[in-house]
């Protein structure tokens, strides 16, 4: 039997777990071709050995783990590898399958497109064909999310905010942070209202609800107050969007194919590591290189973020080793 366990963040505000948990079953009533099971990294049980446990004591010859995640950086490319091998050693009749974050998705592009729309962006206009060269001059998108310490997650969100720009008739689409790292939000709201926006759409690029969701809401709503002159409007985060679910079973698809490659050519860990960490890896018999497994090196990255909303691979252009926050 093939077991899918799919690993959620976990949040310090129990709404945005419970959110996840709903997610899972909007999975489940998608794809009751799988055994789904469903842990967390941080703050709430069960936690990821639980959870995989959980697979095993069902009878699970195969663990496809999966990680609810938007981008890969530290808990992606470190967390789960470390507690992946761990179980490898503990269930050795088990096979163990990881799966990539979310990431850089056709289909979360349909979700941002479908939030703004659904915030009153008027998307794809007649009057505004954007092959013509014309766009809104004084409406800007502003894609806002978790912030990082890895470098790779963070371009990806770079890169998926010049996707969206490429589908919008927008003059601007803008992105900023809500921790860790720059530009901030309040770098970002200063930036679009310097271009000259007059009408401002605040996108956040989050999963589910959780403290900095509501953080986010509060700081939008300040800036709304003191720019009464500005039209802004804060769209919705990802949620129960049925795109989610299908992309999410996407990356379920890939895996338990086999086709679910993580590229580690950009992570820092790997380049920190060297060879040692390469050639320790191998001395398990599987190699991690390019799965992004066994990145158990003990970087002590500092995460100085509010560990909450759930985040953050994409098609196969080599970056699949992403997720905005930790």
């Amino acid at each position: 039997m093939d077991a899918i366990l799919l690993v959620g963040h976990g949040s310090r505000d129990p709404e945005g777990n419970e959110e996840l948990l709903q997610f899972a079953d909007k999975v489940r009533q998608a794809a009751p071709q799988y055994k789904i099971e469903t842990c967390f990294l941080e703050f709430v049980q069960p936690d990821i050995a639980r959870g995989i446990a959980n697979c095993v004591e069902q009878g699970a010859a195969r663990v496809v783990v999966i990680p609810i995640m938007l981008f890969a950086a530290g808990h992606a490319k470190i967390h789960i590898p470390f507690e992946i091998d761990r179980a490898k050693k503990l269930y050795p009749a088990v096979e163990f399958v990881y799966g990539r974050p979310i990431g850089v998705h056709q289909k979360v592009m349909e979700i941002l497109t479908s939030r703004l729309a659904s915030a009153g962006f008027k998307t794809g206009s007649q009057e505004l064909p954007i092959e013509q060269g014309l766009r809104e001059p004084e409406t800007a998108v502003l894609l806002i999310g978790r912030g990082s310490s890895d470098g790779d997650a963070n371009s990806d969100f770079f890169k998926m905010t010049r996707l969206l720009w490429e589908q919008l008739p927008v003059k601007w689409v803008e992105n900023c942070f809500i921790g860790v790292t720059e530009p901030t939000f309040e770098d970002g709201l200063e930036r679009v209202l310097r271009l000259g926006a007059k009408k401002i759409f605040v996108l956040p690029y989050f999963l589910f609800t959780g403290i900095l969701i509501k953080r986010i809401e509060e700081m939008t709503a300040e800036f709304a107050a003191l720019h009464p002159d500005i039209t802004v409007e804060l769209a919705g985060y990802f949620g129960f969007h049925p795109k989610l679910v299908e992309a999410l079973l996407d990356r379920v698809a890939e895996a338990v194919e086999g086709q679910a490659f993580m590229n580690c050519d950009m992570c820092q860990y790997r380049l920190a590591a060297g060879h040692e960490h390469h050639h320790h890896h191998h001395e398990h018999g599987h190699d991690h290189d390019h799965h992004g497994h066994g990145h158990e090196h003990g970087h002590d990255h500092d995460h100085g973020h509010d560990h909450d909303d759930h985040h953050h691979n994409g098609h196969h252009h080599d970056h699949d080793h992403h997720r905005v926050g930790t």
